[in-house]
């Protein structure tokens, strides 16, 4: 089977080039990269770094699914911009297919270095062996044709990966490879680490409670600017 790797991307010329260098690295037969409307050079250096370039709206989920669409391999791997694949993972992503996984995702590690983060990735991690629902930065895989019929990533504009994570584990076996992706901890270095995971909980449990996902994204855009910010306020 041939793995394609769908990079959804917007303004990051300065991590895209070595996102696709590793994803080429660990096996990837083609790499396809969605960019949301960029303003700066991500488009160019994408393609100079060997990635096939689309166009999509400035909303995730709708990248990843045009992506999803272009895609030619039987296998899709979703990795994010500021995230790096370990040699051999699209093999180890096509095994852990072929030995009856529905779905999967690959344990985490931070590119910088500290103790906080390190002990961040230790929860992340231990979280994922307790609900095998990894979410996007663990770089989710799946077969083409199971993605398509469970739905896809949708229209979502916020929780997308949780969602597909989520639809994946109810319909068969989640598959979570010892090997690590090393991602970028820059949203936990810039905002704080229990202030990020306070609000990826939070979001967790209105999402759960039944807030809606338009609701929900002004939410988590009003709280980058400090405060949170309803639809009601607007």
């Amino acid at each position: 089977m041939a793995v394609s790797v769908v990079i959804p991307a917007l303004n990051e010329e300065t991590r895209i080039g070595v996102a696709i260098e590793s994803a080429l690295a660990a096996g990837a037969s083609e790499v396809i990269v969605c960019d949301g409307g960029s303003t700066d050079a991500t488009v160019a250096v994408a393609q100079k770094a060997g990635a096939r370039t689309l166009t999509s709206e400035r909303v995730r989920a709708r990248q990843l699914d045009a992506g999803a669409h272009a895609a030619g391999g039987e296998t899709l791997l979703f990795l994010h911009a500021d995230t790096l694949l370990p040699d051999g993972a699209c093999e180890a992503a096509e095994t852990a297919l072929h030995r009856g996984a529905l779905f999967g995702g690959f344990r985490i590690a931070f590119i910088e270095k500290g103790l906080r983060l390190a002990w961040t990735a230790w929860a992340i991690n231990a979280r994922t062996r307790i609900t095998r629902t990894p979410w996007g930065d663990q770089a989710q895989f799946v077969r083409r044709d199971t993605f398509f019929r469970l739905g896809g990533y949708g229209k979502a504009p916020i929780m997308e990966d949780y969602d597909l994570a989520r639809r994946m584990k109810r319909a068969g076996d989640v598959a979570i490879l010892p090997l690590a992706v090393r991602t970028s901890g820059r949203r936990f270095l810039a905002k704080g680490l229990i202030r990020t995971a306070a609000i990826n909980w939070l979001i967790i449990t209105a999402w759960h409670l039944g807030v809606s996902p338009q609701r929900l994204a002004r939410w988590y855009r009003g709280e980058s600017t400090g405060r949170w910010v309803d639809e009601s306020t607007r």
